[in-house]
């Protein structure tokens, strides 16, 4: 018997758009657990999409395959550490395996640790850039093939404005998430002769569970509102309904794009 909370979630979904290209349809999200990528897991699903998603975190990942369990499909969740390149192409097989060929890949993970430049060592430097931008190239690759020989597919790269902003306090997450533009750019002109669209999904500030406890100030608050031409928070799911559009046969001639949701800021 599905909850209150699910009715809910069900109802909300119900007033906006669904798109009927990606019912049944292959979509892998990575960190998908909590947060921005929580927000994918259940709007594909909701969707009537076959999701696999992964996460370092476990027990909330299966939470949520749990929670959405009876969606059309449930959702196929495994723990990966997706620093560890091996690792994250088996778990990719294993997804092959399990629900047939991808056919949307959601690069989501991501970690905006603050740090100072005094603090960066090359090894801090090398965390950064794997969690942030790395992964998302060898994910990119392991779907590749399937989505050439299909002459179809979306790859959607979660980069981000603080880069555009010239955010202070974590340059080696900057750095990386500039990265996620090239990479976008390369990939849509190496892959589009193919029929498969690549994608930059730019978030501003959203406000997720982990930002309000541990990076959201009343100065932060402030230069929202400043920055902001939309004066209302940007929330997990004004992304995941871009993400639904980017996934959708309905942008079939989109690639190559950094599509920005930040309510107007940068």
């Amino acid at each position: 018997m599905s909850s209150p909370a699910n009715a809910v979630v069900r109802h909300a979904h119900e007033n906006y758009a669904r798109y009927p290209s990606l019912a049944d349809r292959v979509v892998l999200i990575t960190g998908g657990a909590t947060g921005i990528g929580a927000s994918f897991v259940e709007h594909f699903a909701a969707q009537g999409a076959r999701v696999a998603f992964f996460d370092i975190d476990a027990s909330a990942g299966q939470a949520l395959a749990d929670e959405l369990g009876d969606s059309r499909h449930k959702p196929l969740f495994a723990a990966c550490d997706l620093t560890d390149i091996d690792a994250l192409r088996a778990a990719i097989a294993d997804v092959k395996t399990a629900l047939g060929p991808i056919e949307v890949l959601v690069n989501n993970a991501a970690n905006d640790r603050r740090h100072t430049l005094a603090e960066v060592t090359p090894e801090s430097f090398d965390e950064c850039v794997a969690v942030n931008v790395r992964h998302q190239l060898f994910a990119a690759q392991a779907v590749a093939e399937d989505m050439k020989a299909a002459r179809a597919g979306s790859i959607i790269n979660l980069g981000s404005i603080s880069w555009m902003l010239k955010q202070w306090g974590m340059p080696v997450y900057t750095l990386s998430k500039s990265a996620v533009q090239g990479l976008t750019r390369g990939l849509a002109k190496d892959l589009g002769r193919y029929g498969v669209r690549v994608n930059s999904l730019v978030p501003g500030w959203v406000m997720t569970d982990k930002q309000r406890r541990l990076w959201l100030t009343d100065e932060g608050r402030a230069d929202i509102k400043r920055g902001q031409c939309i004066d209302a928070e940007l929330l997990p799911e004004d992304l995941a309904r871009m993400a639904l559009f980017l996934a959708a046969d309905d942008s079939r001639m989109i690639t190559s794009q950094d599509i920005v949701v930040d309510g107007g800021w940068a």
